[in-house]
């Protein structure tokens, strides 16, 4: 197993005073060659939108964005006559497909969001949209599978159902709040050999070197390979199908993580 770390300070990182944004990969006018994408992974954008300030009606095609809320509320209007008010624990999926407009809306607080973006594995399907909702209990010490392939025989595709979002790329996500002292192992089961963890900054937006929390990622079993992640860090994987993964929570307090499975 190969573990390359992509740190927090490492990222892009653009103030526009209403929203602080650090790009993961290559985003609008942040260009960084050797991080354009990873797989179908196309963006993570760890943003904080100010109180009563977003993003204005634009739109998108052939892209999968979610958006996953860390804190605050956000409201989410688009083309498809959704409006929804997305708290804590609430991911939004919207499949663009041939098209979607949209625009996302800070409430009475400041909200902290990831928005993660993959590419389709088809561009001419009708755009569509989903609301999952995962706790911090379903999340604490365990993984949650938050986002999964469509045609997984255990994904619905109901607006009402509840479950891993139905992605329409070959990528699984997945989310937990690891306590201090404990360790979560994984299992990739794809078939790829592709994988990314991020460590979210919740402790605070830093721009500087990563505080916060404190992680240990290694290769299962084996510890051959390991690296301490802290709170914005990241890290490429690139490992045989079927082994395992090891994240050690080896700071105090919770550390939220998300990991990505990518084909």
């Amino acid at each position: 197993m190969m573990i390359v770390p992509r740190r927090s300070n490492e990222r892009g990182n653009i103030d526009y005073g209403w929203l602080k944004t650090f790009h993961t990969f290559s985003f609008g006018s942040y260009q960084y060659s050797g991080h354009e994408s990873f797989g179908s992974l196309r963006a993570i954008n760890e943003n904080r939108v100010s109180a009563h300030t977003g993003f204005g009606v634009h739109s998108h095609s052939n892209f999968e964005v979610l958006r996953y809320v860390v804190s605050g509320e956000l409201q989410h209007n688009d083309s498809l006559g959704t409006t929804r008010i997305l708290k804590r624990g609430d991911v939004q999926l919207t499949s663009a497909g041939t098209g979607v407009y949209h625009s996302e809306t800070a409430q009475n607080g400041d909200v902290h969001l990831l928005e993660i973006w993959s590419s389709q594995a088809l561009s001419t399907l009708a755009p569509s949209h989903f609301i999952r909702h995962f706790s911090d209990e379903e999340k604490l010490n365990g993984w949650v599978r938050i986002a999964a392939p469509v045609n997984a025989s255990y994904v619905y595709s109901d607006q009402d159902d509840g479950g891993s979002a139905p992605i329409r790329s070959a990528m699984v996500i997945y989310a937990t709040c690891l306590a201090s002292g404990l360790f979560n192992q994984r299992s990739f089961q794809l078939g790829s050999s592709m994988g990314y963890i991020h460590v979210i900054q919740t402790s605070g937006y830093n721009v500087g070197t990563a505080g916060g929390a404190k992680v240990k990622l290694s290769g299962g079993d084996s510890g051959i390979t390991e690296v301490e992640l802290r709170e914005g860090d990241g890290a490429y994987m690139m490992f045989v199908s079927g082994k395992k993964i090891k994240v050690q929570n080896i700071g105090a307090g919770i550390a939220e993580v998300l990991l990505f499975e990518i084909d």
